[in-house]
């Protein structure tokens, strides 16, 4: 951006890092509930959160979609979504016994995890699973094998970890985590099981790290920093922590502007700007315009790293799509549109 937008006072201005925001799967998965609703119409059922975002879930359920915990409050044969975290075989089979037509939007960055262990699983090793309890993601990678995986959630978890062989032992991890705290419980792994293999492919997503790194390059220049974000969506709250880690003077996460409080911003020059990976930017532009409202004229936007991954819609979707001549027109970031007439 690099950019005067207004007049700032005394010097105030934002850095706006990049990346930020929708990530392609949390892109192609926000897709697939509005394109799913085109095609089929309201309702379309969606198990948990699309993704984890409360301005994205709200504008989807005003479209017509219907979110649920779980598949047994879907009525049988109804059009169904699986959020971008994945799910387990498990509800898999139990979407099979309703006879749901389903369409999986699980990020492929979360099914290469689930391959993963499952591959891990049939050659009999033990798996460790650096994650979250009860996180969507983790629950789906863990149903893929729960025999052989065992979940920690921090370093100091690891000496509770029981192995039957140290010989065969690998680690993999939920997507969404902190790059530095993942490298930190493997660290300790390593002490423990010095033979722990490592998954073919990093596992925590590239758009996680990007984002983090983003913010690690602004932090020590922010007296605060903004991370747009909801409280249950792990990466953006990991990038509170991150901003403090880098040096940033304070750190707030808020679903929206209308969360943004004056007294934060007392006697600030520099505002580091950031939002998680299943954010819209317009969310962001909204926390610009306070900001500036409230003389942070001068945005430098700061970007680490350009992004150009995006993911197919799934299959099925995209053949039932093809199939009806409606050829997809989705634009990368953007929110889902409201709808107030139906």
């Amino acid at each position: 951006m690099n950019s005067q937008v207004s007049a700032s006072v005394d010097g105030k201005r934002i850095l706006l890092a990049a990346p930020r925001g929708y990530c392609a799967g949390v892109d192609r998965a926000v897709e697939a509930v509005e394109r799913a609703l085109q095609l089929h119409g309201a309702p379309v059922y969606v198990r948990k959160e699309i993704v984890h975002n409360k301005y994205v879930v709200e504008t989807l359920i005003d479209r017509g979609a219907i979110f649920v915990e779980e598949v047994d409050e879907i009525p049988e044969g109804a059009v169904t979504v699986f959020s971008a975290h994945g799910v387990s075989p498990q509800v898999h089979a139990d979407a099979a016994v309703r006879n749901l037509r389903t369409i999986d939007a699980t990020c492929p960055l979360v099914t290469k995890v689930h391959r993963e262990a499952v591959r891990f699983a049939d050659k009999d090793y033990d798996i460790i699973l650096v994650g979250h309890r009860g996180h969507e993601e983790v629950d789906g990678t863990y149903g893929e094998a729960p025999d052989h995986i065992q979940i920690i959630g921090s370093p100091d978890e690891v000496d509770d970890v029981v192995v039957r062989d140290p010989a065969r032992v690998v680690w993999i991890s939920q997507t969404t985590l902190s790059v530095d705290e993942t490298l930190e419980t493997v660290r300790r792994l390593r002490e423990r099981f010095p033979l722990l293999i490592d998954p073919p492919s990093d596992d925590i997503c590239y758009a996680t790290q990007n984002r983090q790194d983003a913010v690690k390059a602004i932090g020590a220049r922010a007296d605060v920093m903004v991370v747009v974000g909801s409280a249950n969506s792990s990466n953006s709250v990991r990038l509170v922590e991150v901003a403090l880690d880098a040096g940033a003077g304070a750190s707030y996460r808020v679903d929206m502007a209308s969360e943004l409080d004056p007294a934060w911003f007392e006697g600030v020059t520099t505002v580091g700007v950031t939002s998680g990976a299943s954010v819209p930017e317009i969310l962001v532009k909204d926390v610009i315009k306070w900001l500036q409202d409230r003389g942070f004229g001068e945005v430098e936007e700061v970007r680490t790293q350009v992004e150009t991954i995006t993911f197919a819609l799934p299959r099925n979707l995209k053949n039932d799509l093809k199939n009806k001549g409606l050829l997809p027109l989705h634009v990368k970031g953007r929110a889902p549109a409201p709808n107030h007439t139906r």
